[in-house]
């Protein structure tokens, strides 16, 4: 039955987008004759303007301002995904959400912009959520709304290529959708946003053809410490009476990130980094009681990258860091949480290899690794967990950042403490329509998660193996237009000997945009 619900929903997006979509193509006849207009042929066999047309006009009233907005609808279904066990309390979990934002950006002066954006996202819940602040509660949850863009952008500076960029926006470091460290400053908040408070300079050496970025980074974990949102930062549930704090991450967070990327070399590309991440600690209201929640911790990060596509249907690319400093957090040691300080030495990286069939459905097989280090409990004073840093976001799985919650104290998608390998298949069968399918088998390099918050999560793990589990994805995307598109997703993971049960985790999601 819940599954039938859930192909309902799929098929009412589906059918949604396409009625989007052709009434985006219908024309707009402004003069006809016998009804408007002089009656002159000129006017007459004048083209029709679309809906597109007029949508641009709109959008764009002057040589000076630019405005827009969006609406997407989510209905996310994933049972046994955040307990571990189909067994559990609120095992089950399904939700719809509604995201919409509104953007403008002003040009007064040539090279200069202020750009801003406010954003919400209001949660149905169709069963009982697991969120603390709505826990064990079904129905409408009213989140605030929040300013997810504000900053100003001097471009060409001294006609230099050289910019700057002052406030809150969005950073995400390396090629589109292979983004690792440096993506989302708000993981807590279910990638509703993702922007950092930060200045980013960026300049270019085109005679040497490298780009250099250099940005200094000031996160704060509630959503109002640093500008007023729209409604209250707080939940008060309705059964128990009892306040929760949202929060964007569960630290306070400074940092700087170097950039460096060459292209100098034919058909390569070469980048450097350099990132400090100093992390403070905060406390939230947790159900009425004040809960100490996040790290302090400095660590450093030295990484490089190299992409290249060595010949006509080839791609690769492999990247690794080396992280080091210390950290303060709750480490579980023979079954006793404890808080202390530890000197970090943990690396990690990740490659993909593509070949690139070149055909008219532009099928490509990708075959993609990483490794991420885990804590070793039997080390004393070490801390081998490798830290995503601003990574904490769904790069290859939306079902798998859930899961992580129990293993790394309620952190979601700080993945560390796996190894995954696996295969795999893109192509475009028909115009705007995308299909994928992905395996990965996923294993943990340390057979004991160390960061358990409870006893009671600490016994959803066998600590007597290393199989995670073979995890499996399909997906299919259609943009209809510029201003529609829609998608059915899929995965699952079958549980290994890392984990005390072997359940079948899943996840499915159906959605559709609408952008103005």
């Amino acid at each position: 039955m819940r599954i039938r619900r859930f192909q309902t929903t799929a098929a009412l997006v589906a059918l949604v987008a396409l009625v989007a979509a052709a009434r985006a193509q219908t024309p707009v006849v402004s003069n006809v004759a016998g009804l408007s207009g002089t009656g002159d042929p000129a006017e007459q066999t004048a083209q029709p303007r679309t809906v597109a047309d007029c949508i641009k006009e709109i959008k764009h009233p002057t040589d000076w301002l630019n405005w827009g907005g969006d609406f997407r609808v989510r209905n996310e279904y994933y049972p046994n995904t955040v307990s571990l066990s189909k067994d559990a309390p609120l095992n089950e979990q399904d939700v719809v959400r509604y995201r919409g934002r509104l953007w403008a950006s002003l040009t007064p002066l040539t090279n200069l912009s202020f750009n801003g954006r406010v954003a919400a996202e209001p949660r149905l819940w169709v069963k009982p959520a697991f969120t603390a602040s709505d826990v064990g509660n079904s129905g409408m949850e009213w989140r605030y709304g929040i300013v997810d863009t504000l900053n100003v952008k001097w471009s060409n500076i001294f006609d230099q290529p050289i910019s700057l960029t002052a406030g809150r926006q969005d950073i995400m470091l390396g090629d589109y959708y292979d983004w690792w460290l440096v993506v989302d400053g708000t993981p807590d908040d279910g990638s509703w946003t993702l922007f950092l408070d930060s200045i980013r300079a960026t300049a270019e050496a085109k005679g040497i053809q490298t780009k250099f970025d250099l940005i200094y980074i000031q996160q704060n974990a509630q959503p109002d410490e640093w500008m007023p949102t729209i409604g209250s930062t707080s939940f008060v549930h309705p059964d128990l009476n009892a306040r929760t704090d949202y929060q964007l991450t569960e630290q306070n967070e400074q940092g700087v990130v170097a950039y460096v990327s060459n292209s100098s070399i034919d058909k390569t590309k070469i980048d450097g980094y350099f990132i400090y991440k100093r992390d403070n600690r905060q406390r939230f209201e947790r159900l009425g009681v004040t809960t100490p929640m996040g790290d302090n911790a400095n660590i450093y990060t030295l990484g490089g990258k190299i992409t290249g596509t060595p010949m006509e249907n080839w791609q690769y690319s492999a990247e690794g860091a080396y992280q080091f400093g210390t950290k303060e957090d709750n480490v579980r040691e023979d079954d006793v949480l404890t808080f202390a300080q530890r000197d970090i030495d943990a690396y990690g990286g990740k490659a993909k290899l593509t070949y690139l069939f070149n055909d008219k459905y532009n099928c490509q097989l990708s075959l993609n690794g990483e490794f991420l280090s885990g804590d070793n409990p039997k080390t004393t004073g070490k801390d081998e967990m490798f830290d995503l840093l601003w990574g904490r976001w769904p790069r290859w799985s939306e079902l798998y950042i859930y899961s992580y919650a129990t293993e790394t104290s309620g952190k979601f998608a700080q993945m560390n403490n796996l190894i995954r390998f696996g295969p795999s298949w893109t192509c475009n069968p028909t115009k705007g329509l995308t299909a994928s399918v992905t395996y990965n088998a996923l294993f943990a390099p340390e057979d004991t998660p160390t960061r358990t918050p409870s006893a009671g999560a600490d016994a959803e793990f066998s600590k007597d193996g290393r199989f995670r589990g073979h995890y499996l994805q399909a997906v299919l995307k259609h943009q209809f237009n510029k201003n529609v598109s829609a998608h059915l997703w899929g995965e699952w993971i079958w549980e290994g000997d890392y984990y005390s049960h072997r359940d079948v985790l899943s996840f499915l999601r159906a959605e559709v945009m609408f952008s103005f």
